[in-house]
Formats: structure tokens, sequence, C-alpha cells
């Protein structure tokens, strides 16, 4: 059997597991996960390499993390859809994924719509199978069968690693013959830094609940790598000065939990110590500036960065 590649697209509602249907398939911690809707901003690709096996070929799976899909309000909700549109050029399978506990409702007739008019070969997710009574799931499959013609519906459960073996199975053989888009002991195109500072955004959404729900965003300010010491210096933006408050914490408690959660996982990405410094700076109306959200993208930030070591 030939080697077999592919970019295959995760789209669905938010907290539909689409996160965390990454991170499961690639075995590392790429894209964060909360109980928040739309933690997720930008595409995350993560890349799944797949063993031959007697009723499978070798292959490579390009998978594309996208944001939830919704309907957007500001510019950051805009670009966040855009990112969802840009991940469904140029892809070879789309994986629509749906929390099987939750009822069918307009969310998810937005998202099918979607879905319906790329054309493109779809599998069904039924995920979260766990939460649901056995006896349930075949009059379900029914119901999403007579919704759209998808390729194959496979119930999965992304947290419990329930059915993913035979879903990377059934992606693998549906993809074209094709080369090894990335190296071996790659697993992300996403540069360090992007993911740092995701480590850091998860730890705010995390630790301040429903205080500070979607108005923080972090910039990496310095980033210094020695071989037994890396140095990051962030900024964690918000729109409010109470919102300030709320991240500081009293006697800064807050900002300092903060800190220590996000450094223990980015010492786990990076290999080394981390010497973590975060600031709190107010932006007011940071998620309607078109401009500013733009150059949160990481893939500009990287080009800025060519920049200036080229004037260097």
């Amino acid at each position: 059997m030939a080697f077999r590649s592919g970019f295959v697209s995760i789209i669905g509602r938010p907290n539909a597991g689409k996160s965390t249907l990454l991170n499961a398939l690639v075995g590392e911690k790429l894209a964060i996960v909360t109980h928040k809707a739309q933690t997720t901003r930008n595409r995350i690709q993560g890349i799944v390499n797949v063993k031959k096996q007697p009723k499978r070929p070798a292959g490579q799976i390009v998978l594309v993390d996208t944001p939830g899909v919704h309907k957007p309000e500001n510019a950051l909700n805009k670009r966040m859809m855009q990112e969802v549109y840009d991940a469904l050029e140029g892809c070879d399978l789309l994986l629509l994924i749906v929390d099987a506990a939750k009822k069918f409702g307009t969310g998810d007739e937005f998202v099918l719509n979607l879905v319906k008019r790329t054309k493109l070969k779809t599998f069904l997710l039924l995920n979260k199978i766990d939460l649901v009574e056995k006896e349930q799931l075949l009059p379900m499959i029914e119901e999403w069968s007579k919704r759209h013609d998808f390729d194959a519906i496979v119930p999965i459960s992304a947290e419990k690693g329930v059915g993913l073996q035979r879903l990377l199975g059934d992606v693998v053989n549906s993809l074209p013959e094709g080369p090894k888009y990335f190296p071996e002991d790659q697993f992300t195109d996403q540069p360090e830094r992007f993911l740092v500072a995701e480590f850091i955004r998860e730890q705010v959404l995390v630790q301040t609940k429903e205080e500070v729900p979607y108005a923080t965003t972090v910039l990496i300010e310095q980033y210094e790598e020695r071989p037994k010491l890396t140095r990051i210096s962030a900024a964690i933006l918000v729109e409010r000065e109470g919102q300030k408050a709320i991240v500081i914490g009293k006697q800064g408690s807050m900002l300092k939990q903060i800190g220590s959660n996000a450094r223990h996982q980015i010492e786990k990405l990076l290999g080394t110590k981390v010497f973590l410094e975060l600031f709190v700076k107010v932006r007011p109306g940071w998620r309607d500036s078109r401009q500013f959200v733009d150059e949160l993208d990481w893939r500009r930030q990287m080009e800025g960065l060519a920049a200036k070591l080229q004037k260097k």
C-alpha cells in the first residue's frame, strides 16, 4: 500500500471538543483547552505519523484545529471565523465534530450548512459518547444520516480516547497518495513562542473563571533561550482597569498563580528551566481593532522577528 498524506481540518461549534481531539491524536498538548467557548483563536496544525498495519497504509495526517464556528460580533471574532474559512482551503478531508450529549440546535445547523457549502469529503464525529446512553447512539446516527450524506460517521470520546484508533485508520485510508510534508520528529508547525503565549492565556482563562471571559490576550515581549534556562517576559492585555485588578489579584496572588501554573507547562514543552515574568496592561477595546487583532497573528509576528534579525 502506497504512503498516504493530506490536510484534515477539524470544524465544529465552540466546546465540541476540537482541541481535545487534536491533542489526543497528536499525543502532545498543542491547543489549550478550557470549558469556555471560543478558547481557540487560531488555526493550529498537529502532525500525526501513522504506521503501516494490515488494513492501513503508512501515512502522515496534518490535522488543522480551528476556532469554534460562531457568528462574529467584533474584529477578533471576524478574524477567528476567517481562520475557519482559511482551514477549508486546500483541505483533503473535513472532520465535523459535534457534542453527542447535546440536542441538535440552530448552532449545529449553522455549522452543517457551512459544511454542505464546501462540498468536501466529510466525516461526522459524534464526540463525548461516554456521556450518552448506548441505546441512544443508533437513533442519533440515523438522525444525522438524514441531515447530510456523510462519508463516515464515527462515534468517539476525545477525552477518554474511545474510537480514536478506528478514526485514524479511516482518515489515513481516505487520504490521497502523497509525500511526507513534515519530518518524522515534528508534531506542529507552531513556533514555541506562540505555544508559550497560549499556555499563559489558558491559565488566565482557568484561574479567573467567568470574571475575565474573552477580554484577554498575551504578547511575548522577551524570549531569550540559553542552554539551561529560557527567560520569557510576557504582557497579559485586558480591556479595563477592573479586569487588570482581577488578573493581578490581592497582593499579586492571582498573577503569581497564573505564572506558576503556566511556567510548569512551558518547562515541559521546552525541556529547560524557565524564568517567567508577567505584566498586566490595559488596552481599551483591543478586540474591536482590526489592525491590532491582525498583529496578534503568530505568522505576522514571526515575519516581524525575521525582518528585525535581517536588519541586525
